[in-house]
């Protein structure tokens, strides 16, 4: 059983899978408490792997994206499993604080470390690395971990459309002058879409 704050079908909204259709299982609970977080996460229903299974099936889109608070806390290998034997592509978001099963396809990592105490990462290998961007903190590349694709910088959402902007151009210059990194806004807000 897990505990899933929510089930929604929706697009991508942030880094290398931006823009594509996606299953979005956002499990609850998470061990940091980040000063900028945006996301309610903490209720939610006990949920065995096949039920989230039924509730991802009527949706066409094959990536799912397992996402919270923060998965690891909770993501099982028998429910990646259990995807895959639907023929869906496993996205997981996630702080890096915990490891993750070993079957999951995609594993986004959205490091914390430079704004909460205690947000060692563990993992080692990743898919891409999407570090918070608040104009303040100079990010870091993690050279000690192997990212297969991409490097993104995603500007702080500050909730203050002044400070926003002036966030946004900030990471658009750093990423002029430290070209390795690309953008990655969140398009869901900026649509207005889940």
């Amino acid at each position: 059983m897990m505990k899933v704050n929510e089930i929604f079908y929706s697009l991508q909204g942030e880094g290398y899978h931006a823009g594509t259709a996606a299953v979005f299982v956002r499990l609850s609970g998470c061990n940091l408490h980040c000063p900028f977080c945006d996301t309610q996460h903490e209720s939610g229903t006990e949920m065995t792997d096949e039920e989230i299974v039924e509730a991802v099936k009527p949706y066409p889109a094959r990536l799912v994206v397992i996402t919270g608070g923060e998965p690891s806390l909770q993501l099982t290998k028998s429910l990646v499993n259990a995807l895959h034997d639907i023929d869906k592509m496993v996205a997981v978001e996630t702080n890096g604080t915990h490891r993750l099963p070993g079957n999951v396809d995609w594993i986004t990592l959205s490091p914390k470390d430079g704004y909460v105490d205690g947000a060692e990462v563990v993992l080692r290998i990743v898919d891409e690395i999407k570090v918070v961007f608040d104009g303040e903190h100079e990010p870091s590349m993690y050279p000690g971990i192997m990212c297969t694709h991409a490097y993104f910088i995603q500007p702080c959402d500050t909730g203050d459309p002044v400070r926003n902007k002036a966030i946004t151009e900030a990471a658009i210059e750093y990423i002029k002058k430290d070209p390795r990194w690309k953008l990655s806004l969140q398009i869901h807000k900026i649509l207005n879409i889940r």
